[in-house]
């Protein structure tokens, strides 16, 4: 992402994000046989996104620009696409 990127708009990125981890964690949950080492990864990468959503309220510039890219592709990535 080389265009400048607001705060804003990277907070959206990441409650896309959470969102899918969220709904995964439920699925998982709900499994028959729940696999345990996918919902602590599950739950360690929305652990991760909360930390990230408090780092973006102190980010410069660059920062936000690192984090929109960072989960641009995450969200990519997650999607499918």
């Amino acid at each position: 992402m080389s265009e400048h990127v607001t705060p804003e708009a990277v907070e959206q990125l990441m409650q896309e994000v959470s969102a899918w981890y969220a709904e995964q964690i439920i699925k998982e949950r709900r499994a028959g046989v729940p696999d345990a080492d996918r919902l602590k990864t599950l739950q360690d990468e929305l652990a991760a996104c909360a930390a990230d959503q408090q780092a973006l309220q102190d980010a410069d510039e660059k920062e936000v620009a690192e984090i929109a890219s960072r989960y641009a592709a995450r969200l990519k990535e997650l999607k499918g696409q």
